[in-house]
């Protein structure tokens, strides 16, 4: 929608508004997401693999201090995630930033706030099926069987999940989310007991004197912590899932401000409690990258299987996050495409009220990652992970450049903010945007791999110029005939 049309329909009386939907995109979706299947979207967006498996590597470089990392990227991710709450509760959209860009920062905004969504979750979903193969190959029965195959499994059983309804989609990410809560908390009991009982874990006495007789809270300085960020806060990505999930539920004004403020202490419990109780049973440098630091405890103290339940426990956050990344990308591109900034089939809806094109372009993307498993199994992780990171701090950085649009026009009296709001802004906004920018820059300390993805961002940058100029004029026409509804 042009800026014209949007001051057209901010004229508009709130009982017409309330019968039109703001964007076209919002109509046709059926409103069975219940309050359960948010709470656990919003649980599952915030524990995933970057916990069961990324805390490994981290804690053997970084050591106790991890702690400290998660803590502050998870109050950062807070901050993106209650400013989007905030928007949500003005005007609930399964558009969600993308409509929110269009109102704000316009239809150029809306475009690359969407197509860099789109690329964080397309990627994203080539190394959720790369890393569902890898996980199932741990079991003998499932060795002889090609990555690529177990990776095409994996995307055709999400994509039918997909497909069904909505009603589905949260039913499976509810029990995604009970699986990964169960375990973290069957854990934290294991080790509470493990500390109060001071039972030996590796030939070592659990408590204080692990973290102070290995080097302390900083075991290899201040600057492990600072480098490791650049990896925690990709941990969180998926938690601005609640604010897609909004646009389907019957009641976003009540369901958002509870989901969105669960999150932080959740954040704390979950990921800080974890990587604290972990500090304490064993010291950073038994942890490795290639074993998920709860198997590396459990199987120290004789527990049969910890590495078959893990694995699956991790198989399961992945296969979470797939299901995700098809939900929120089919209803952006949707919303996109009544725009007229996406392709026109990305608007179909099947009877069941789900935007299957959009569903089935992310699958196109992520049957190329079927490919690359074909191609080159053993690196297909690392290169689409970080690509997928250039896609996730663009969003969030969007996600509070309208917020602070957002709030400015409030002050200005052209809207009304609601009760449940984001505080101290506009310092919150700018403090969030320097800091995800900052962990960008980071990248460039990783010369390997880091380096190479930062060097991307130019060819990202020219492809999306390129592609404007290609659907503008359809976007104005598009944004034309809106008005033209709008002012009948």
């Amino acid at each position: 929608m042009s800026k014209d049309a949007v001051n057209t329909a901010a004229a508009t009386p709130r009982t017409d508004a309330a019968a039109v939907p703001a964007d076209a995109g919002d109509a046709g979706y059926s409103k069975d997401l219940k309050a359960r299947h948010v709470n656990m979207i919003a649980i599952g967006g915030a524990i995933g693999t970057g916990l069961f498996l990324g805390a490994g590597g981290r804690l053997h470089n970084a050591g106790p201090a991890l702690a400290i990392a998660y803590l502050v990227c998870g109050v950062f991710a807070f901050f993106v995630v209650r400013a989007l709450g905030e928007l949500v509760l003005y005007r609930p959209s399964s558009g969600s930033f993308v409509s929110y860009a269009r109102e704000f920062l316009g239809e150029k905004g809306a475009y690359v706030a969407g197509w860099m969504y789109f690329l964080n979750w397309s990627t994203t979903g080539i190394a959720d099926i790369t890393a569902i193969a890898l996980y199932t190959h741990y079991w003998s029965l499932f060795t002889d069987i090609p990555q690529w195959v177990l990776a095409l499994v994996a995307l055709a059983v999400v994509l039918a999940v997909n497909l069904i309804s909505v009603k589905i989609f949260g039913e499976m990410e509810f029990w995604f989310a009970i699986i990964k809560v169960a375990t973290l908390v069957g854990f934290m009991f294991i080790g509470i007991f493990l500390l109060a009982t001071q039972h030996e874990v590796g030939g070592q006495t659990p408590g204080l004197s692990v973290i102070t007789d290995n080097g302390g809270v900083f075991p290899h300085g201040v600057m492990p912590v600072v480098l490791v960020m650049q990896g925690v806060i990709f941990a969180y990505a998926a938690l601005e899932l609640v604010g897609v999930a909004a646009g389907e539920t019957a009641e976003p004004e009540k369901v958002v401000p509870r989901a969105v403020n669960s999150i932080m202490w959740r954040v704390g419990l979950f990921y800080v409690g974890s990587v604290v109780l972990l500090a304490l049973l064993l010291p950073g440098s038994v942890y490795s990258a290639d074993q998920s630091p709860f198997v590396t405890v459990l199987s120290k103290i004789g527990v049969p299987a910890a590495g078959d339940v893990m694995n699956l426990v991790v198989l399961t956050a992945a296969m979470s996050s797939l299901n995700s990344g098809l939900y929120s990308t089919g209803r952006i591109l949707r919303s996109m495409a009544m725009a007229g900034s996406a392709p026109k089939f990305t608007a179909r809806m099947n009877r069941s009220q789900v935007p299957y094109g959009g569903i089935l372009l992310t699958c196109g993307v992520c049957v190329l990652g079927v490919g690359l498993n074909f191609l080159v199994p053993a690196q297909a992780f690392e290169i689409v992970l970080n690509v997928a990171s250039l896609g996730i701090i663009s969003t969030w950085v969007i996600i509070m450049v309208c917020h602070l649009v957002f709030v400015r026009r409030a002050k200005d009296g052209r809207l009304t903010r609601p009760s449940f709001r984001l505080p101290f802004s506009p310092v919150t906004e700018i403090t969030t945007i320097a800091f995800l920018l900052a962990c960008l820059g980071m990248m460039w300390n990783d010369p390997e791999v880091g380096r190479k993805t930062l060097l991307l961002i130019p060819l990202i940058a020219a492809m999306l110029v390129a592609g404007w100029f290609g659907i503008r004029r359809r976007v104005s026409r598009t944004a034309d005939q809106e008005l033209s509804q709008l002012t009948k």
